[in-house]
């Protein structure tokens, strides 16, 4: 069911959503949550359509706000609030508007969105690109108890990773991070299996995806070791290796589906690693709204320390890695040619020789 209201104010969206649940036989509301989508007008669509297939999940009220301020003075000058209210099949499993905001009411959205949210129900933001600098200052994202923005739609996805960093606030989280939920999970139960003093790492990935980015950050954060990020053809990530005085561990995925795991000691096994739809990363997002502390101890790393292997020279750094780790006297044994020693600790003193800042994120 639609229902189109032209020239239109809150109050009677509230009332045509009335109307939409007794016409659907479903005046109760039965949904968990408000999700607010900040987008243009064209790319609405996509992100309207993974919202829909997320709330089949997670039935929420879906708000998409489109700001259309205009081009004239005098277009700008006029404000006007165009509504769709969408229920049933062409609403998901919840209620959708879609609010189109013209002229001056472009720019006060808060306003419009406030009087139109679940009552004593959590509410969720989402930029799919062009997010704020600063998300949790933004008047949309005060309302939120989870935000969430997305690096690689940005032009400089390193550049944006390090303003997160900065911008932080409990509560923010970023789709560059919930897509490397699996290879996370895949490392984590590789570690437990293995227990062994890992030396060093590498990330291997495509050279401007945050995803690759944050992997490295989540390993220098966790195991305090030097790690470095080198580039690849893609696509996303395509490898991940840790060394050990047993041997390296390797989690290799070439194909972009199908990964391949291999542990010293252990025979090689395949594992399932996809790339996950937009609608699965938002359902992902929407189990839990609490503070992410593993995504703000990653993003606070700092991106400027982890050390860059350029193409040139990503199978040289490969070569060096493993052959450190096959050695097995006690020189060796506790990493302290690897980097792993008090003196080069988290990996701090890597990251200005590699260049990895600014110069490296263009």
């Amino acid at each position: 069911m639609k229902i189109d209201l032209t020239d239109t104010t809150s109050s009677q969206i509230n009332a045509a959503l009335v109307k939409a649940r007794r016409a659907s036989g479903s005046p109760a509301v039965g949904m968990v949550l408000t999700l607010v989508i900040v987008t243009d007008e064209g790319n609405h669509y996509d992100a309207l359509k993974s919202a829909g297939e997320a709330s089949k999940e997670h039935p929420s009220r879906i708000l998409v706000v489109v700001r259309r301020p205009g081009r004239s003075p005098r277009d700008r000058a006029t404000a006007r609030l165009d509504a769709e209210v969408r229920m049933g099949p062409d609403g998901g499993a919840g209620e959708t508007v879609l609010l189109r905001l013209h002229g001056e009411l472009a720019w006060h959205s808060y306003s419009v969105v406030l009087p139109l949210l679940l009552p004593d129900a959590p509410v969720v933001v989402w930029w799919p690109e062009d997010a704020p600098d600063h998300p949790s200052k933004d008047l949309l994202g005060t309302l939120a108890q989870r935000r969430i923005t997305d690096a690689s739609a940005t032009e400089d996805p390193v550049a944006t990773l390090r303003l997160r960093s900065e911008t932080y606030a409990p509560g923010d989280t970023d789709l560059a991070w919930t897509r490397i939920t699996p290879w996370r999970s895949v490392l984590a139960a590789a570690l437990d299996q293995k227990h062994t003093k890992i030396q060093s790492a590498q990330v291997e990935g495509e050279e401007y995806n945050p995803s690759t980015e944050l992997l490295a950050l989540w390993l220098a954060e966790r195991l305090r070791v030097p790690v470095e990020r080198v580039f690849s053809d893609g696509p996303g990530i395509t490898a991940v290796r840790m060394a050990t005085a047993d041997g390296e561990i390797c989690l290799d995925r070439q194909h972009g589906s199908l990964a391949e795991l291999a542990v010293p000691g252990q025979p090689d096994r395949h594992v399932a690693l996809h790339r996950r739809s937009t609608a699965e990363l938002i359902a992902e997002e929407l189990r839990r709204l609490d503070p992410d502390e593993a995504y703000q101890h990653a993003v606070r790393f700092g991106v400027d320390r982890i050390r860059c292997v350029r193409p040139g020279t990503a199978d040289d750094a490969a070569d060096s890695s493993a052959e450190t780790a096959k050695k097995p006297s006690p020189k060796s044994g506790s990493g302290s040619k690897t980097g792993s020693s008090p003196k080069t600790g988290s990996g701090s003193k890597t990251g200005p020789k590699s260049g990895s800042g600014p110069k490296a994120a263009s």
